[in-house]
């Protein structure tokens, strides 16, 4: 564990993506503490442009509301948004992957036809149909998001399964009667993670760029402030206040690309053949 960390850190992307994450879940965690006000209270007039006053560094919207004030609380929404709708899509896709390739057979064929099935419709525009149908809220967005995102997880996992099922010690785990529920729990899918941390980790960026899609087509939890919604509700003013939608914008670039630099960093820290080399 120590080495993995050791490793993960001294990748330049891998280190600058973790301090990035780090010091988002901070503001998500902290931000409303230091900075009380709600991000819905009207606190100053329309428009304020950003650091003309102190107690409002990032200006104004179109209805006097903080715009600091709403990314410090959209940090949150978001964030827990791409974490639990990835943990969500991981708990699914994985069974459903392992199982697949450790029985293979009519078994695995039935489980890859039920994942293609999701497949067939591009993700944002299922993503889109479930959130209407369900009705816009926190709860509906997690489990949209989750739906769309297990099908690659499923086929990763499988694929490694079936790479691994016919290792010695799977074999050896076979002969001595081992049941299948063990063998899969305790000798495969142990040995099949490094691939799908990388994977969970480009998810929950995905997760977050859905989100922040849904929000800005209306689409977001009403009762909730979200980067997403921030840049919608700022879209047709934006040659006015271009502060509305721009900052909002850089919240979510900056989240996403540190965690595509943790997925990069993660990736280099779990090759068995980087690790040999001592990177």
């Amino acid at each position: 564990m120590k080495r993995f960390w050791k490793l993960l850190l001294r990748n330049p992307g891998g280190l600058i993506g973790s301090i990035i994450l780090l010091a988002a879940i901070a503001v998500a965690l902290f931000g409303p503490i230091v900075f009380p006000n709600s991000p819905w209270r009207m606190v100053q007039r329309p428009f304020l442009p950003p650091f003309t006053i102190s107690a409002l560094p990032l200006g104004t919207d179109a209805l006097g509301r903080d715009v600091f004030a709403g990314i410090i609380y959209g940090a949150r929404v978001s964030l827990l948004v791409g974490l639990v709708s990835t943990l969500a899509a991981l708990a699914v896709g994985i069974p459903v992957g392992a199982l697949a390739g450790y029985f293979g057979g009519r078994i695995g064929d039935a489980l890859m036809r039920f994942t293609e099935f999701f497949q067939t419709v591009p993700s944002f525009a299922l993503a889109i149909v479930l959130v209407a149908i369900m009705q816009p809220s926190i709860v509906s967005i997690v489990l949209a998001i989750a739906i769309v995102s297990w099908p690659p997880v499923a086929r990763l996992v499988r694929g490694e399964v079936l790479s691994l099922r016919t290792r010695e010690y799977v074999q050896a785990a076979i002969v001595t009667g081992q049941s299948h529920r063990w063998i899969i729990w305790r000798e495969i899918l142990p040995n099949a993670l490094s691939p799908v941390i990388v994977l969970a980790s480009l998810m929950v960026a995905t997760a977050i760029l859905l989100e922040s899609s849904l929000s800005f087509l209306g689409l977001g939890d009403p009762n909730l402030m979200s980067w997403g919604y921030m840049v919608g509700a700022g879209r047709t003013v934006i040659r006015q206040a271009w502060w509305i939608t721009v900052f909002p914008g850089i919240a979510i670039l900056v989240s996403v690309l540190a965690l595509n630099l943790i997925g990069e960093g993660l990736n280099d820290a779990l090759n068995p053949r980087l690790n040999k080399e001592g990177r």
